[in-house]
């Protein structure tokens, strides 16, 4: 994993919430990972990785505009048995 998606994983499980998490920077993290991203209907996009499938809303700024949507993805990585190393 690059430096870059190592950062991107680690403001994903930051606490506080982090805010500041661009979704092009998410989903570059999901290929890395070996997932896969897809357009859904609706202004979303269906991650899969790991045997764990999610679809989450694509926020119309550049980066995740919604506490929950972090905690959402926090959860589905967790699930597919990705956290950052301690």
């Amino acid at each position: 994993m690059s430096h870059d998606h190592t950062r991107t994983l680690n403001h994903i499980f930051a606490h506080p919430v982090s805010m500041n998490i661009k979704w092009n920077e998410v989903t570059h993290l999901i290929a890395s990972l070996g997932g896969t991203v897809e357009s859904a209907h609706g202004g979303r996009e269906k991650i899969r990785l790991n045997g764990q499938e999610r679809t989450f809303h694509v926020p119309h700024g550049k980066a995740i505009d919604s506490k929950d949507e972090v905690v959402q993805l926090r959860k589905f990585l967790e699930l597919a048995g990705v956290a950052p190393k301690a």
